[in-house]
């Protein structure tokens, strides 16, 4: 499965002279049939979490302010929907506008393995592109796009980021993983455009020639607010591209596999781009679930920790002498940071504010995180007593096929020498092993979420349709996106 040509490409050749992960990707794409009932009811709990992520972000107006059409006032016909707005758009800037929304806040569904990311992502190019299609295919007559279409591309699309991400590590390079992103979406929309085997091919050749966005915007000294909408920007890419591909626009055979000049040489070091695993539902039935709060996911069972440690030490913050926290290596390389944060981008992205805020207050929003909460001094306080360090097995039971544990572990000690117990959570409410707990959970929050957009009975007629999976499956896109229209 490796990115290895079988044969020189000429123009017009047939797919099979393309780098065989292309062929692979494409073959999925549009021959797969999800035939797990378990990747289906995850993939709905992932739509409906998505969804209501992306409405609490309405509260927000940093996010508010990249919404609607590139120019101000054009309406499309046909155009696709955006939740919780009036907005009616076409659905390259539709999946901008959905993929920004669900991704703003940090609080959408993740993936962690050698290359980390967030497969819900796709969702902002599948949504955008199923419901204008459906609105288009009701114009001439047709039968639209249903919702188990968008439930089947979400499995296709949650496979091909998280299969790729299983062993090729674009972080080590200084890539992106919003790369994942642009390439799953542009499978899986290409196909859903109707588009035909070289048809894939050519839109995924000319995603991955797109390169990769650099990381500079998630690492201190410049964290910011990019790493909320280039989700978004991503999977509004791949809707172009796939467009482009089924108007006839060209592929390139060997965009990964060319000498100097393929994605392998240029931006990964010479090594072979590899799917660690056959390409099937195995990312949808084991993909994390952000439920409780919004943070970066290797802070997690870090910040539990802390939810469990507030009642002990709420009233001794003066007595605190040291915070010792324990992790693996991932979360030491991605959000161990010292030193003055500037935004709230810079601040969910720092293992030490999360873990104070829940220390100090025994929960954690998405408002902790702007500058009013920031204010307060006793978390700089807190982060300066906090030592962290690196537990080898932690970080080997996070690469264990069998475990994909995110292990933390926090223990306090007071200046009169006595300790809290070592408290450690190995997974966190959202992973599949904590599934029965966390998936009510997961529909609390989506409930919840309704109700910061919705009267109560709107939220209660869009709970309960979207509740009904066999309902769901068989009510057209169209139709349900216009449920969430105000």
């Amino acid at each position: 499965m490796v990115a290895n040509p079988s044969m020189a490409y000429e123009q017009g050749r047939t797919a099979s002279a393309a780098d065989q992960l292309l062929v692979d990707i494409a073959d999925y794409a549009l021959e797969y049939e999800v035939q797990s009932p378990e990747a289906r009811r995850i993939a709905q709990h992932v739509v409906l979490d998505s969804l209501g992520t992306a409405i609490l972000a309405l509260r927000f107006p940093e996010c508010v302010k990249h919404l609607g059409p590139v120019v101000p006032g054009v309406t499309v016909p046909h155009g696709c929907r955006v939740p919780g707005t009036r907005y009616e758009l076409d659905p390259v800037h539709g999946a901008f506008n959905i993929g920004c929304m669900i991704r703003w806040l940090d609080y959408n569904d993740t993936w962690l393995a050698a290359e980390w990311g967030h497969p819900s992502d796709n969702l902002g190019g599948i949504l955008a592109v199923a419901d204008y299609l459906s609105r288009v295919r009701i114009a001439e007559g047709k039968a639209p796009l249903l919702m188990r279409d968008v439930l089947d591309a979400a499995v296709k699309a949650h496979e091909i980021q998280g299969v790729l991400a299983l062993e090729n590590s674009f972080n080590r390079v200084g890539l992106d993983h919003v790369l994942l992103v642009r390439i799953a979406s542009t499978a899986v929309v290409t196909a859903m455009l109707g588009g035909s085997r070289d048809e894939v091919v050519n839109a995924l050749s000319n995603a991955w020639l797109d390169g990769g966005s650099l990381r500079t915007y998630r690492h201190a000294p410049n964290t910011g607010s990019r790493k909320s909408w280039a989700a978004g920007d991503a999977t509004s890419r791949a809707v172009r591209l796939a467009l482009m591909a089924v108007n006839g626009e060209m592929g390139y055979a060997t965009a990964l596999s060319a000498k100097t000049w393929g994605f392998q040489d240029v931006l990964f070091q010479g090594k072979p781009l590899k799917l660690a695993r056959p390409l099937g539902s195995y990312v949808m039935e084991n993909v994390l679930f952000k439920i409780s709060f919004p943070a970066e996911f290797h802070a997690q069972t870090a910040v539990e920790c802390a939810f469990a440690l507030h009642p002990q030490i709420k009233d001794r913050l003066d007595e605190i002498d040291r915070i010792t926290m324990t992790t693996h290596e991932s979360a030491i390389r991605i959000i161990d940071k010292k030193g003055p944060l500037h935004n709230p981008a810079d601040r969910d992205h720092c293992l030490q504010y999360m873990v104070a805020v829940g220390l100090l207050h025994g929960e954690l929003t998405a408002e902790h995180y702007e500058d009013e909460a920031a204010s307060d001094p006793r978390i700089d306080a807190l982060r300066e007593k906090m030592v962290v360090t690196e537990n080898p097995q932690y970080s080997r039971d996070y690469l264990d096929p069998d475990k994909r544990s995110i292990a933390n572990a926090i223990q306090i000690r007071f200046t009169d020498g006595t300790e809290t117990p070592n408290v450690e959570c190995e997974y966190p409410i959202g992973h599949r092993r904590r599934r029965a707990e966390g998936l009510p959970k997961v529909i609390d929050k989506f409930e919840a979420n309704l109700l910061t957009r919705f009267p109560k009975q709107k939220a209660a007629q869009i709970l309960e349709l979207s509740l009904d999976l066999e309902r769901l499956e068989q009510m057209p896109v169209n139709e349900y996106m216009n449920l969430y229209v105000i």
